[in-house]
């Protein structure tokens, strides 16, 4: 089939996740024109296709914040809307704060902004080849409700999370563990109506031996709950077939509501159509399984399924080889890159692609550490960006980098480095590394 329209930009965002609603709004911001590309009807991505909440964390596990910029606009723009209760102590006890969002808000709220920063937006279009000349990518190809549409740029932004545009490029890309390439397992997550939350607080003061060590009980009482991990007892004796050994969830955006991210299908390729199709089967699957078993706990004897996520939650697929790979030793050490161009406190949290444990480690220093602009530019194609959870690291690294508030800062400066790219006529990898950390810096991104 012949191309039937052409679409001219300057820069060009493919995929409307964390990621590229951030790297498109900067990328507008910047003067440029800019086209967003999302496969999906709405935006959002994880967040809101596969129901990832709430977002964690914005801050050290001594609760300084390192992630600000667009990001911690969305959340203010969020919190005026009553669609946000801000950053909230994590009463799970693993991280210092979570922040919980109302997803339909953040729809319409990301396409507000990426309207008033001048981004054209394409929905219902999925990109399924890459024109490269040269080593350059002259054009995307859309398959569309309206036919084939061709998409022309001068610099490419990939923030589809599986490094598609890069894999159709011909970037080289890994994918998963070093050896086996399995990946971390995918989670089919669900909210819940009806839930007591009272109760489940005054369970939880009663029996603080059937939840996670690291549960701020001395201050509970007086904290609002945003998280509970842990009903030991009620999921050994419920002997569920799901390979994890405690439940997990949190609390809102309704006063009655939890999303939970219990279940578990590993050992499935995300990039696997025929794999992926078995995971949403499995995954669903567990939904049933794992809200009959919540019916059972303490606060949920009322609680029903609210809603269940247009597609099983992915952690790990592609990512790109980069001109620098982050390792898990620089996240634990806290290492300080001169090209940073975001920061992180989350620590290593590696979810074990065959087994029920899930490997942490903290990281030391001021418990942040920095990502360099360098994991951004993929190897071979000279005008292409990647930004959120495919950027280059290693299997470990990742296990924080694709946490939604390090994406949403990874695509900030994606998309303003693409803006610098094309107003200095240069590729990604020769702007200036000064100029961008401070376009970033008057941007409200925290670099040190």
């Amino acid at each position: 089939m012949s191309l039937n329209r052409v679409i001219d930009a300057d820069i060009v965002v493919v995929g409307g996740g964390p990621a590229g609603v951030n790297a498109a709004i900067a990328a507008g911001r910047s003067g440029a024109k800019t086209v967003l590309i999302e496969k999906y009807g709405f935006i959002g991505g994880m967040s809101t296709a596969a129901l990832v909440y709430p977002w964690m964390t914005f801050h050290t596990t001594d609760g300084k914040q390192v992630i600000k910029g667009i990001a911690q606009e969305i959340i203010d723009r969020l919190m005026e809307m009553n669609a946000s209760p801000g950053h909230l102590r994590d009463t799970v006890g693993f991280v210092h704060t979570i922040t919980p969002y109302h997803p339909e808000v953040y729809k319409m709220l990301a396409v507000d902004m990426l309207k008033e920063a001048g981004v054209k937006l394409l929905l219902h279009s999925f990109v399924d080849k890459v024109e490269v000349e040269d080593n350059r990518i002259r054009s995307v190809q859309l398959t569309s409700k309206s036919g084939r549409i061709d998409v022309r740029g001068t610099v490419f932004v990939d923030t589809t999370g599986d490094a598609d545009l890069a894999y159709l490029s011909g970037a080289p890309v890994l994918q998963g563990r070093e050896g086996d390439k399995l990946t971390q397992p995918m989670t089919m997550k669900f909210r819940m109506r009806g839930v007591n939350l009272a109760a489940v607080k005054q369970y939880m003061l009663d029996h603080p031996d059937e939840f996670y060590e690291k549960t701020p009980f001395s201050e509970l009482k007086d904290l609002p709950l945003s998280g509970v991990m842990g009903y030991f007892k009620h999921w050994q004796e419920a002997n569920l077939p799901i390979n994890r050994d405690q439940v997990l969830f949190f609390t809102g955006p309704e006063a009655d509501e939890v999303l939970v991210n219990t279940t578990r299908v590993q050992g499935l390729d995300g990039t696997n159509v025929e794999d992926l199709t078995e995971a949403e089967e499995l995954g669903r699957k567990q939904v049933l399984m794992v809200a009959e078993f919540m019916k059972t706990l303490p606060g949920f004897e009322k609680a029903a399924i609210s809603a269940v996520g247009a597609q099983i939650g992915i952690r790990e697929t592609r990512r790109i080889q980069g001109q620098y790979t982050l390792q898990a030793s620089d996240v634990v050490q806290g290492r300080r890159f001169e090209d940073v161009i975001a920061r992180s406190g989350y620590p290593v949290d590696l979810h074990d692609p065959k087994e029920k444990d899930v490997k942490v480690a903290w990281v030391a220093g001021d418990g942040a550490y920095d990502i360099p602009y360098r994991c951004l530019l993929p190897q071979k194609i000279e005008n292409l960006l990647n930004a959120g959870r495919c950027i280059s690291t290693s299997h470990e690294a990742l296990a924080t980098t694709r946490l939604s508030p390090s994406c949403m800062a990874t695509g900030q400066a994606a998309g303003s480095a693409a803006g610098l790219a094309v107003k200095r006529s240069v590729n990604p990898a020769d702007i200036n590394i000064q100029e961008l950390q401070a376009v970033l810096i008057a941007d409200g991104a925290l670099l040190s």
